[in-house]
């Protein structure tokens, strides 16, 4: 039971060390999170469309 008391107390005393970033900062990284998953989301899409095609393609024939 100490342990875990010790620990609990460690990790609130490493979190106050934290730096957290600003309100601007969050929203910016967010913005560029959905920015790049939305272009990944449509790449993935344009070649599963490409290769779905090709392969009706070749199955047609």
């Amino acid at each position: 039971m100490n342990k875990t008391k010790e620990y609990i107390k460690e990790v609130i005393a490493e979190g106050k060390n934290v730096t957290w970033p600003t309100q601007k900062q969050t929203i910016y990284f967010t913005i560029s999170v959905l920015a790049v998953s939305a272009i990944v989301a449509y790449y993935l899409g344009f070649l599963d469309f490409i290769f779905g095609q090709g392969l009706k393609l070749l199955l047609t024939r």
